[in-house]
């Protein structure tokens, strides 16, 4: 026989709630305010459900509103921005943060958040000084660079340095490097919003420094090198060297500037990677100014750093748009703690986070997939197979974009022809407590084991212990 359902008249009063037992522990931790919105609304669900007739004696009892309660303002009170586990095979990922930070930037950053420190303030005379100052000689050290600048990303840096060095006035591009960035930002966009005029020359595979040099005239102020970070053209192509465009900028009196993108300080084939332009070689190249991205392969925080001349950086800093664009105390502690690193390249595999997982040998990530394979097979059940594989990630945010790196994971595919299923089990993924990202891709989802640092791979192990069709 059905138990009768209870009507709105059995649901408790808030006041009665709220002076109850049941509530001490909800009060103390979220005040009173808190509870007694949410507890409002969901005193106004049980309700709804009372007048559709199928409100049971259970969900009126304190105890069980009270741990209805409490599910609800645990899950109100979750962090916005939450780890999770990147397998999407993508090292360097916009959508999730990009550079993962070594541990000597995240102490440096909670230092800073702790207590007051010389941000703007000359610690030896006792005078106002200059936040670019926190890691201007870090940047001068490992650049070559006579002088630094940082602002709030790579694409602020190009905007106040044309801004700056260009407006109203020509800056000169070879046509096969006006290149888009992620959220259809371009080039000519940056261009039009600082105030300067785009010269194009050249064809998109084919430019020649007589292009550069019949563009120069009375109204020329910058000659501009990008660099084509996020797509590669191949076949019947050309380019002119920074150097041989440096030296025809110096005979017009012109500055030439260089944007690099994605930045590297050091040569990466050291540890297997692609090869990469390094940021001190363009400046020994004959660039005036270099921009570069401090959360892309150098593996700081999201920033915009520019160096290079002396004269160059301090009309740069003069802009107005450079207190609108400059960085906070966070930034600032975090990058001149990855900086400082660079002073031991040698260390720099196992102190710097993001050439930590770009450089970990396949056969590493190999001997993990096969140690995770029978947890993830446990857990998504006989209804599909859990495979591991061979795989290729990708460096990301546009560095590198043609280059992949041999990598390992494993592949989710149901069981039978007819299965399906697997959507859900990739929706479940990213509802466990730290949420798993991984990809669909031709009817498999698909797990790079690439990011997943052995010392989380216990964590990300104990959220297997369950099956997964049966959660969420």
């Amino acid at each position: 026989m059905l138990a009768p359902s209870r009507t709105a008249a059995d649901i408790p009063s808030l006041d009665r709630l709220l002076r109850s037992d049941a509530l001490v522990q909800a009060l103390r931790v979220y005040g009173r305010d808190e509870v007694t919105h949410v507890l409002r609304v969901h005193l106004a669900r049980l309700r709804e459900s009372a007048l559709a007739g199928d409100l049971e004696a259970k969900q009126v009892d304190d105890e069980a509103v009270a741990a209805a309660l409490a599910q609800e303002l645990e899950a109100r009170h979750r962090p916005r921005m939450r780890p999770v586990f990147n397998l999407t095979g993508t090292v360097l990922h916009t959508n999730l943060g990009r550079s993962p930070l070594p541990e000597a930037a995240v102490d440096a950053v909670v230092r800073a958040m702790r207590a007051p420190v010389n941000l703007e303030f000359d610690l030896e005379t006792g005078r106002r000084g200059d936040r670019d100052d926190v890691v201007a000689d870090l940047l001068c050290e490992l650049t070559g660079a006579e002088a630094a600048t940082v602002v709030n990303n790579n694409a602020a840096a190009v905007l106040l340095l044309l801004n700056t060095l260009a407006p109203k006035r020509e800056c000169v591009v070879s046509r096969g490097e006006l290149v888009e960035i992620g959220g259809a930002f371009r080039i000519p966009d940056v261009m039009r919003s600082a105030g300067a005029k785009l010269v194009e020359v050249g064809t998109t595979n084919r430019t020649h420094a007589a292009d550069y040099a019949d563009a120069i005239n009375t109204r020329t102020a910058l000659l501009m090198k990008v660099h084509a970070s996020n797509y590669a053209i191949s076949g019947f192509t050309h380019s002119v060297p920074l150097e041989e465009l440096a030296a025809i900028a110096r005979e017009r009196g012109l500055p030439v500037a260089v944007d690099l993108g994605s930045g590297s300080l050091v040569d990466l084939q050291k540890w297997g990677l692609p090869n990469e332009p390094t940021v001190r070689a363009t400046v020994a190249a004959g660039a005036d100014l270099v921009t570069f991205s401090g959360d892309k392969l150098l593996g700081g925080p999201q920033a915009g750093i520019i160096v290079g001349r002396k004269d160059l950086i301090r009309r740069l800093k003069r802009n107005p748009l450079k207190r609108a664009l400059r960085v906070d105390k966070l930034t600032l502690a975090a990058l001149a703690a990855v900086l400082d690193l660079y002073r031991a390249p040698e260390f720099l595999d196992a102190r710097l986070a993001a050439l930590r997982l770009l450089s970990r040998p396949a056969d590493a990530i190999a001997a993990q997939s096969a140690r995770l394979q029978p947890a993830l097979q446990r857990a998504v059940g006989a209804a599909f197979t859990v495979t591991a594989v061979s795989m290729a990630s990708q460096i990301g945010s546009g560095a590198l974009p043609v280059d992949l790196l041999p990598s390992h994971g494993l592949v989710v595919r149901p069981a039978t022809a007819k299965g399906g299923g697997l959507v859900r089990i990739e929706s479940v993924l990213r509802a466990l407590p730290r949420p798993v990202l991984g990809r669909l891709v031709d009817k498999a989802l698909w797990l790079d084991l690439r990011c997943l640092d052995e010392a989380d791979e216990a964590a990300f192990a104990s959220q297997l212990d369950k099956p997964l069709r049966g959660r969420g």
